[in-house]
């Protein structure tokens, strides 16, 4: 994509990947297309980062490195991580399955091939406002949803949801 394109702004999160969600352990990177915007950027970046704190903390950062350090709390965390995926791959497909089967279309087929916490449904404004407000279940306005939010049988519920929604 770089080489597609003269400029581009990176975010990467590794927050989620080892539980450290206060710790904002990431990073973010910058292609400028000349030497004089790498400088404007710099600043910038710079000051940003002095406005939010003076010292990102480094804990969350010395954390990962002892995990991935010690062979055995690499493999800990690496079984732990496979069946955490595996289990977000269960509930996308259930999810899915539910979804078609009370919905009676495959519209909503896609969210089993997708991967990660989130997907959109692509439901209209109405949609996730009708969820909320009629059915008590919590989609952001884009109609992104927490697939981990609907582990233990809670996509079954969720899946009649949007069934009357859509149907109403």
């Amino acid at each position: 994509m770089a080489a597609r394109v003269p400029e581009m702004l990176i975010a990467a999160s590794c927050s989620k990947n080892f539980g450290l969600y206060r710790d904002r352990v990431g990073c973010a990177m910058v292609i400028c297309e000349s030497a004089e915007q790498h400088e404007v950027v710099s600043r910038n970046l710079a000051l940003l980062n002095r406005l939010n704190y003076s010292f990102a903390p480094d804990h969350g950062a010395a954390l990962v490195a002892i995990i991935l350090g010690d062979k055995e709390l690499r493999a800990e965390w690496e079984t732990e991580l496979d069946e955490m995926r595996d289990t977000m791959l269960t509930i996308r497909q259930s999810l899915a399955d539910e979804l078609r089967r009370q919905c009676n279309t495959d519209r909503f087929d896609f969210i089993a091939s997708h991967r990660g916490m989130f997907s959109r449904l692509g439901l209209d404004k109405d949609s996730v406002e009708a969820l909320r407000e009629r059915h008590a279940m919590y989609v952001v306005g884009d109609s992104r949803i927490n697939i981990a939010g609907l582990s233990g049988g809670r996509h079954e519920p969720f899946a009649a949801a949007v069934a009357k929604v859509l149907a109403a």
